[in-house]
């Protein structure tokens, strides 16, 4: 495994136009043995705050558990767009995340970030990519992810499954949020993620969705600060987006609280039948 050391955190929006300049004659099934890592990552009060006000965490030091996973966006996205990269970026749907915190984190901690990409699996939709990421702050693990993404494509219908999502859970609605139809751009602003799928409907329709989306990682992020504080100590979660939130929209939040956690889920208030996410939290 290459580990390559980048002097800071990249620009993520050279790097996704880069992605759509260089989109097309991405191929092969191996994946460069690469690791991008980033010293010394400072967290930037300000943002952090802004974050936690869109996604309903109380304004603090606490870093909220997806919030490294925001902080790494741009090196996965560095990772993604080195010319010998076999898939496209633009288009790449987030299928799951699953996240470990150690140990509280505190923004006065300065961070050693790193993404290393795994191995291409088949999909019944296209092919799979698993993106590992780790903090420490110093030589302490303190926070770890593995995420999973989905390269749309020709398909395999006997692709292996992965780990299905536990059932959404039933009853009436804990809470109901309405979606509004700037709600990617006001994301981007806070998380660095302009990924134009997220932004407006004419760029989501060039990219084969009918309207822009929310990003997965907002709908986790204020799906966890429903939980409550659990997810800001030694915690784990696992998120599946089972259906994008197109906007703008309505949706209900779900929970069933168990001694060691909770599940929840998001489904659509004009469609229940219709679950946008499953998450599972064990604090």
């Amino acid at each position: 495994m290459t580990v390559e050391t980048l002097p800071a955190l990249p620009s993520t929006a050279p790097l996704l136009a880069r992605a759509a300049l260089t989109a097309r004659g991405r191929s092969g099934g191996e994946v460069p043995a690469r690791t991008l890592r980033v010293d010394d990552v400072r967290v930037d009060r300000s943002r952090l705050a802004a974050y936690q006000r869109l996604t309903g965490y109380a304004v603090s030091d606490a870093l909220p558990q997806p919030y490294p996973w925001v902080l790494a966006f741009p090196l996965q996205t560095a990772l993604m767009t080195r010319p010998d990269f076999p898939l496209a970026l633009p288009g790449m749907v987030h299928l799951e995340n699953r996240v470990t915190t150690h140990r509280a984190l505190d923004a006065s901690e300065p961070l050693t970030l790193e993404v290393t990409a795994g191995t291409l699996r088949p999909h019944r939709r296209g092919r799979t990519l698993d993106v590992h990421l780790e903090a420490r702050v110093g030589d302490e693990l303190v926070w770890d992810c593995d995420s999973v993404y989905l390269s749309r494509g020709r398909g395999d219908d006997d692709a292996p499954r992965g780990e299905a999502p536990p059932p959404a859970p039933d009853g009436p609605a804990a809470a109901v949020w309405r979606l509004p139809d700037d709600l990617g751009r006001e994301y981007a602003g806070v998380s660095g993620d302009v990924n134009p799928i997220h932004l407006h409907p004419l760029a989501a329709r060039a990219m084969g969705f009918r309207r822009h989306l929310a990003h997965g990682m907002w709908t986790c992020a204020r799906t966890l600060a429903a939980l409550g504080r659990g997810s800001l100590g030694p915690s784990s979660s696992h998120v599946w987006f089972t259906k994008p939130v197109f906007l703008p929209s309505t949706v209900e939040l779900l929970v069933d609280r168990s001694p060691s956690g909770a599940t929840a889920a998001l489904r659509s208030r004009r469609d229940p039948a219709t679950t946008h996410l499953v998450l599972t939290l064990e604090a």
